[in-house]
């Protein structure tokens, strides 16, 4: 699966706005659906803020596995 319909996916499992997400990565709700369409691509810090938002490991958004349990040190 792709890494941007991982994300859709994820933003409205959680009922979040693209508003919403976009503002905590620092970015307008355009700038996020920019990333979400694939106008833009993932930045690893973003990626790092959404692994903690929903809780998955970077391996479950980018579709390297389909678990989402989150690696834990």
């Amino acid at each position: 699966m792709d890494y941007r319909t991982r994300l859709k996916n994820l933003r409205e499992d959680n009922d979040y706005t693209q508003a919403y997400v976009g503002k905590l990565l620092n970015k307008s709700q355009q700038g996020y659906n920019h990333i979400e369409i694939g106008r833009a691509e993932l930045k690893i810090d973003d990626l790092t803020i959404l692994c903690r938002l929903y809780n998955v490991s970077a391996d479950y958004i980018i579709g390297l596995t389909d678990k989402t349990i989150p690696y834990h040190r």
